[in-house]
């Protein structure tokens, strides 16, 4: 049977190895404790030592954790205010974006209002089987009050029409009869033109009747344009499903106008060309109408302004229902 020795050693065999390695340490301090019952005290203060020791390591790797875990925290928390503030700064950059886009488009729709305003227009009509040319005059008092006689050619010449607020009305020479015009008339073509009489009137109410949001910037044909889409807003009541704005960043000028119907399909193009200065502010004067069906890809209503002033004085009985008679 393997025995330890006196002094607690382990006996070799003759071949050198150790004789009950496989014994417990257990039971070497059992052993020895018989020899020396001090030793059974020590191993229990070294045990005792040890779970101290064990404890404390526990309770310092607890802390270890629990500093990192905080750490993480705050990292967390930091970058989750560091995100909240990005977005709080995207919303106020998309917000000044989208106030910039409203006045832009809004300064577009103004370009022809002023205080009073007079102009002589030519409209040249062409369409696939016939074409006509028209002249017509212009008298105004801001967006509320206009009225409109046509000069040439003669067949045409006395027809005339008067809006004040929201009431229109049109003098048929031919029958000498003076009809109120509806709002849906406002929408059809206006003396067998690519334009509406709304077109010529109303300009102004895109920013009251559209959501206006920036979809392009940047260079097209050379030239640093921004594009304008606007949306219906839920209670307008308007015939375009979309329309898009293009103007000319250098001078905020319009150059292009696109209008889609409820479907997206495009419906028609205006564009804008021949600037000019009149009474001391830039203005095109010069626009064109396109279909753009395929039927009517060929056809188009130019509107050319030959004379225009702004401001000048207009008195009050030049928009009244007497006056539509030439």
């Amino acid at each position: 049977m393997d025995e330890v020795n006196s002094e607690g050693r382990l006996q070799r065999r003759d071949d050198g190895s150790l004789i009950g390695a496989h014994v417990c340490l257990d039971t070497v301090v059992r052993e020895k404790a018989i020899m020396n019952p001090s030793t059974l005290h020590n191993s229990a203060n070294a045990g005792g030592l040890s779970a101290m020791l064990a404890l404390e390591g526990a309770k310092r790797i607890r802390a270890a954790v629990g500093r990192a875990m905080m750490v993480k925290t705050r990292t967390a928390s930091f970058a989750i205010c560091l995100g909240l503030a990005w977005l709080g700064l995207a919303h106020v950059a998309q917000a000044a974006e989208d106030q910039r886009a409203r006045e832009n488009v809004e300064r577009v729709g103004r370009l022809f209002i002023s205080q009073t305003s007079i102009a002589n227009v030519e409209m040249q009509i062409i369409r696939e089987d016939w074409q006509r040319n028209i002249w017509m005059q212009f008298w105004s008092r801001g967006e509320s009050h206009i009225l409109v006689r046509i000069r040439q050619p003669p067949e045409d010449a006395g027809t005339a029409m008067l809006k004040v607020g929201n009431k229109a009305w049109q003098y048929l020479p031919k029958a000498n009869r003076t009809v109120e015009i509806s709002g849906s008339m406002l929408m059809t073509p206006f003396m067998g033109s690519h334009f509406t009489l709304n077109d010529l009137v109303n300009q102004s109410r895109l920013t009251k009747d559209y959501v206006v949001a920036t979809s392009f910037e940047g260079r097209r044909g050379g030239v640093a344009v921004s594009e304008y889409t606007l949306t219906p807003k839920p209670a307008a009541a308007v015939v375009w499903g979309r329309i898009t704005l293009e103007i000319r960043q250098a001078d905020l000028m319009p150059l292009r106008q696109l209008f889609y119907d409820e479907e997206g399909k495009l419906v028609r193009e205006l564009s804008f060309s021949e600037f000019k200065t009149v009474s001391g502010r830039l203005i095109p004067t010069r626009l064109v109408m396109r279909p753009m069906d395929e039927a009517h890809r060929n056809e188009r209503t130019t509107i050319t302004y030959q004379y225009l002033i702004f401001d000048h004085p207009i008195g009050d009985e030049t928009f009244s229902l007497q006056n539509l008679k030439p």
